[in-house]
């Protein structure tokens, strides 16, 4: 699956009303940041990055609550339950590359980390930031994601998806954080 493949499965066309809700959320961003940049309040990198990180995040709740049909409340409270499905392929098999999950765990991985490699430079001037925030981040975001998702019938609730998007975040973080002491050391 090509990248063009990701984007149109995963990021179903939106409504003029779904369009009205993100333009105008982050256009209220952009005044606040703004307002806060002109009083002094953070810097233009952080102005920047933070609305980056709104952006993604718009279009990552966007996508994975907010453009879904209503369904049936569904939910998968094993923890793992998605790995041992993939482990259980592989012995059958031989092979990994017949299942999907895999591919969908990996991109449950990837999904929060641009969001991680945000962080630090939204919050840089203000202390350093860790891995374990990134981690925190991931597991409130992904909270949201997946509780939005269970009550709105908009998907599958799941603990996997949570572990894997905080995950993700927390690498996101971790690396952001190092290319930002690299960048201030410039």
């Amino acid at each position: 699956m090509d990248i063009y493949q990701i984007i149109i499965t995963y990021y179903p066309i939106w409504s003029l009303f779904e369009w009205i809700i993100f333009l105008s959320v982050l256009a209220l961003a952009v005044c606040i940041a703004v307002v806060l940049y002109k009083k002094q309040k953070i810097t233009m990198r952080q102005s920047i990055a933070g609305i980056l990180l709104l952006l993604y995040l718009l279009l990552v709740f966007g996508s994975t609550v907010f453009t879904r049909m209503p369904g049936e409340r569904q939910y998968q409270l094993e923890v793992f339950w998605s790995w041992k499905k993939i482990l259980h392929y592989i012995e059958q098999h031989g092979m990994v590359t017949g299942t999907g999950l895999l591919r969908e765990n990996l991109l449950n991985i990837v999904m929060l980390f641009p969001a991680g490699m945000l962080l630090p430079f939204v919050f840089g001037n203000r202390g350093k930031i860790r891995w374990w925030h990134g981690l925190l981040f991931g597991i409130f975001i992904s909270g949201c994601i997946e509780g939005l998702q269970l009550i709105l019938c908009r998907g599958l609730f799941e603990f996997d998806d949570m572990i894997h998007n905080s995950l993700g975040c927390m690498a996101g973080c971790a690396i952001g954080a190092g290319c930002l002491k690299k960048f201030n050391k410039k």
